[in-house]
């Protein structure tokens, strides 16, 4: 990897470890040249060694001397690196063979169930295509996008935000914990196996990205520790909190890929993003029934939107060391440096918790003045649907209504709701 690269539409010489590049009169340049290589031209920035007219070692392995810029992790640093294009843009065999089976799977399972399934669907624009669209009868479009090797989370999310200004709900699909696009978008991770086991039909369950709405009271017989104590105490309150299906009480099904391209164009499970407890910008994307989602809603007051990403985030934060361009070419000299690993993104722990407000005492004489949150939550955790008032379409007579499709009454205030 090299510290320098020269720009062919400016005809200038970058050198990326000063914070201005050395061009402090263009104060855009480092947008430009990190720009994605589908939004720009790919020979944009070329090997000093090649422009030189010295030894490209990338060119003499017959591969390409132009280059892209990333961020590297050397340490604690994350210094500014070119590399040359086709060593890390071009996905291995094994991983190029494992992305067709996938995408090809989802698009046999959507057919399979009656939806509309289009492979390389490419959005209005062109500017991005989806490894598979399925569209449901409704209307629900679903971009399936197959990561198994790494994308930059800008990447994802500018792709992300494109395809949901173009009525598309992404769907992003990793193998590995580590992946950057976990929690930058809608998501969902399965194991790592062969390209062969994928197209034979092998079980694919999702083992991330998928979670279940959980509220419990806080007392000593619960199956849960309060999550705002220490130790193993309990606070007496009502809490929400998201599990994966195993870590649920009872136990969930575990959710399959199959399951999730029916139930995400039918509208049955939609992506939800949950900030983490105690606010601040960090969160969790996640895929959900739409009962919990309904639910969540009620407890929280309102979903939270996709948020607005920042260019880099604070583990990506750049750093400049200030050193002298170095104009060797340093193609297939990755090997020397010892990068960190990735830190885990997909973490089993529960996320999005929620304590929520007491119950104030009220007067026996007016019972039912309770707001729809503390309703949602009581319904949550004596298991039945919760009810709200409503007069009865033929005598007028106010009853309690089970559900928001509750029935109008009558014939006696429908036998008194049946004896509810």
């Amino acid at each position: 990897m090299a510290n320098a690269v020269w720009h062919t539409g400016y005809g200038i010489e970058i050198n990326l470890s000063l914070p201005d590049l050395g061009h402090p009169g263009r104060p855009d340049l480092l947008r430009e040249i990190v720009a994605s290589i589908a939004d720009r031209d790919p020979q944009l920035l070329e090997c000093l060694a090649h422009h030189d007219g010295r030894e490209c070692l990338s060119e003499s392995g017959g591969k390409s001397p132009w280059m892209f810029i990333r961020r590297g992790r050397f340490g604690g640093r994350r210094p500014l690196v070119a590399s040359h294009l086709p060593i890390t843009h071009k996905a291995t065999p094994a991983e190029s063979a494992q992305h067709k089976a996938t995408k090809e799977r989802v698009v046999e399972t959507a057919s399979r169930y009656g939806l509309e399934a289009e492979a390389e669907a490419p959005m209005a624009n062109r500017r991005s295509i989806s490894d598979a669209l399925v569209t449901g009868p409704g209307g629900i479009r679903v971009g399936w996008e197959v990561q198994y090797h790494h994308l930059g989370p800008s990447s994802v999310h500018r792709r992300s935000v494109n395809a949901v200004a173009h009525g598309i709900t992404p769907l992003w699909v990793a193998k590995d914990r580590t992946a950057s696009l976990i929690d930058r978008a809608p998501w969902a991770r399965v194991d790592d196996m062969p390209w062969k086991d994928i197209a034979g039909g092998k079980e694919m369950v999702i083992r991330g990205g998928y979670r279940h709405l959980q509220v419990w009271k806080c007392v000593p017989s619960s199956h849960r520790h309060c999550p705002d104590t220490e130790g193993a105490g309990h606070c007496g309150a009502m809490h929400a909190e998201w599990f994966l299906p195993a870590l649920c009480h009872p136990e969930k099904k575990a959710v399959h890929l199959e399951d999730l391209v029916l139930q995400s164009a039918t509208g049955d499970s939609v992506p939800v993003y949950v900030p983490n407890r105690g606010g601040g910008r960090a969160g969790r994307h996640m895929w959900v029934p739409v009962a919990d989602c309904e639910l969540w809603e009620e407890l929280v007051g309102e979903a939270e939107p996709l948020p607005d990403a920042p260019a880099q985030e604070g583990a990506d934060e750049i750093t400049f060391a200030e050193d002298e361009i170095d104009r060797q070419c340093r193609a297939g000299e990755e090997g020397r440096f010892v990068s960190d690993a990735r830190p885990v993104r997909d973490l089993d722990r529960p996320t999005g918790g929620l304590t929520l407000p007491r119950m104030p005492l009220r007067r026996a004489r007016n019972p039912v003045l309770i707001t729809s949150v503390e309703r949602a939550a009581a319904s949550a955790a004596l298991g039945c649907p919760p009810w709200e008032l409503g007069p009865c379409a033929e005598c007028g007579q106010l009853m309690r209504r089970y559900g928001r499709n509750a029935a109008m009454f009558c014939g006696v205030c429908r036998a008194a709701l049946n004896g509810r």
